[in-house]
């Protein structure tokens, strides 16, 4: 197996060029199935992280969730990015102390976002502070750790949130952010705009509500990395219910139709031993 510093440079080598799929599993054995699919690099997921253990998104423990951290690196060879929403803090100080503890489970990359359950937008100056500091305690652990900042002023009601989507991700590139993110894009409009804002720095997309956008186009677009965030747990989900909900509405089996076979489930997972 490849060591930390390994994955870490494999994973700032990808963002160096071209376009890539970073697909985001939510326990061991999506994140081993994901890697033999052939991707490259892989995204935790806070929201199929949280519904794996009975949560909701946000309400995971910050100990919770490094130890989550911990299993999927082991569990796999490919580099994994943390969704680590926004720290786990609101003080710059105690993202920095929080971000030092994700660094040291492993991981090739973690996300810091601008935004909390309580505050749908924190204030412009705390926001990029807090990103100056997770730089800080980044280098502070020896630097190659990659960092995306994220900004949500998308899913709040800011009047004008591709103008300060830009403006903020333009500032946490300043703040030392290697890659950026800002989830709720929708146009190629858009999209172009915010790539062009924050060139040379790779942009971040997340495949959602992007219409019949493909990666070939996003490519085109000069996004350099394209992240599923919850859609992939949310479709394992959409089939665990349906078929649930037949057995106890309808006392049938049908939701049972074309489920995977163990026996290919069995033959991925053999002798992989317990990543713990």
């Amino acid at each position: 197996m490849p060591t930390v510093a390994e994955k870490r440079r494999t994973f700032r080598a990808l963002h160096a060029s071209g376009c890539f799929v970073i697909p985001n599993p939510w326990d061991v054995g999506s994140a081993r199935y994901l890697q033999s699919l052939g991707f490259k690099a892989l995204a935790t997921t806070s929201s199929g992280a949280a519904w794996s253990l009975g949560r909701a998104d946000g309400e995971v423990p910050l100990d919770l969730m490094l130890d989550h951290f911990r299993a999927l690196i082991a569990a796999t060879d490919v580099p994994v990015n943390a969704d680590f929403l926004a720290g786990f803090a609101v003080a710059p100080e105690e993202v920095a102390v929080n971000v030092a503890r994700c660094v040291a489970t492993g991981v090739a990359g973690l996300s810091i976002e601008d935004a909390t359950a309580d505050i749908p937008v924190l204030d412009f100056d705390i926001a990029v502070a807090r990103i100056r500091a997770a730089r800080a305690a980044i280098d502070g652990a020896g630097g190659d750790t990659l960092l995306v900042a994220r900004a949500e002023v998308f899913f709040s009601d800011h009047a004008q949130p591709l103008k300060e989507a830009i403006r903020r991700l333009v500032a946490f590139a300043e703040a030392g952010a290697d890659c950026l993110y800002a989830p709720g894009f929708k146009t190629r409009e858009d999209i172009a705009a915010l790539v062009k804002a924050d060139a040379p720095k790779p942009v971040n997309v997340l495949a959602r509500e992007l219409g019949d956008l493909t990666v070939a186009d996003l490519a085109d677009l000069g996004v350099r990395r394209i992240s599923v965030g919850g859609l992939m747990a949310r479709a394992a989900w959409t089939g665990f219910q349906r078929a649930a909900t037949e057995l106890a509405g309808k006392g049938s089996f049908g939701g049972f139709a074309g489920a995977t076979p163990g026996a290919g489930l069995n033959a991925l997972f053999a002798d992989k031993g317990d990543p713990a």
